[in-house]
């Protein structure tokens, strides 16, 4: 999803970044762990960790109160990246308890599955399970219908272990929620169209790879268009913005030989 600065869990427990290029890890949606009644959730893997999202088409994936109540997610999309990074989107069989802790569990999980699904807590310094708090809102509130996704730029950076590559766009008049992108993006030569949602980083969103994994590559020359359907955590939609037509990153980097 954004550029990731976010510290993530190695399956085996190491602490890592996706930038150190690890063999695997997770991210957890929504990233605020304060939810309504009615949230969606995302699970994130890379690199190795995609064969846990992959199995969730044939496993099933709960919500555990303290108590030890279940409640079942089903899954409703399965994605899968460009470069290393697959995502399952589920929504809850039923609506979620009010003011209620909630911790992810895995039907026939590993000890792997069960220690990668810690983060790190920045205020207490700390590794913890994922969990959500819901508050007494059955849902979020809506998205401004003001907000608008504008064109920047294209960049490409160099790094040791290969290039970042992305398509930049501002985003204005956000209100201030977590916002998922459903974003597709059709290289227009071949008419192929990879979809995958991400979130904005300062008011940015970049649409491409990191040196070591994202969800959208391009190659060294050509035409791309792209199209954005932002939503709440609630899975309440925008309409889906106009196609908008972008140069290959490559095709401007002065420092890439073609």
């Amino acid at each position: 999803m954004k550029k990731i600065l976010v510290i993530i869990v190695f399956i085996l427990g190491t602490e890592f970044s996706f930038a150190d290029c690890a063999s695997s890890g997770f991210q957890f949606f929504p990233e605020k762990r304060s939810i309504s009644l009615n949230s969606m959730f995302i699970i994130q893997g890379y690199l190795g960790s995609q064969k846990t999202i992959q199995r969730f088409k044939n496993r099933e994936v709960y919500l555990e109160s303290e108590n030890g109540e279940l409640i079942l997610l089903k899954l409703h999309e399965l994605l899968k990246g460009q470069m290393n990074l697959t995502q399952a989107i589920f929504k809850p069989v039923s609506e979620l308890k009010p003011n209620t802790k909630y911790f992810l569990k895995y039907s026939n999980e590993t000890e792997g599955e069960i220690l990668a699904r810690r983060q790190w807590n920045s205020e207490t310094k700390q590794m913890e399970k994922v969990y959500w708090q819901t508050s007494e809102i059955k849902s979020t509130n809506l998205i401004n219908q003001n907000l608008k996704i504008d064109y920047q730029k294209t960049d490409v950076i160099h790094y040791g272990c290969g290039p970042s590559s992305n398509a930049i766009f501002n985003v204005t008049n956000r209100n201030n929620l977590e916002i998922w992108y459903k974003t597709e993006v059709t290289e227009i030569s071949t008419n192929t169209t990879t979809i995958f949602y991400i979130t904005d980083f300062e008011k940015k969103l970049e649409v491409g790879h990191d040196m070591c994994s994202g969800a959208f590559r391009y190659k060294n020359s050509g035409k791309y268009k792209v199209r954005f359907t932002p939503m709440n955590i609630d899975g309440e939609a925008l309409k889906a913005t106009e196609w908008k037509v972008f140069d290959s990153p490559f095709a401007n980097d002065k420092t890439f030989t073609k």
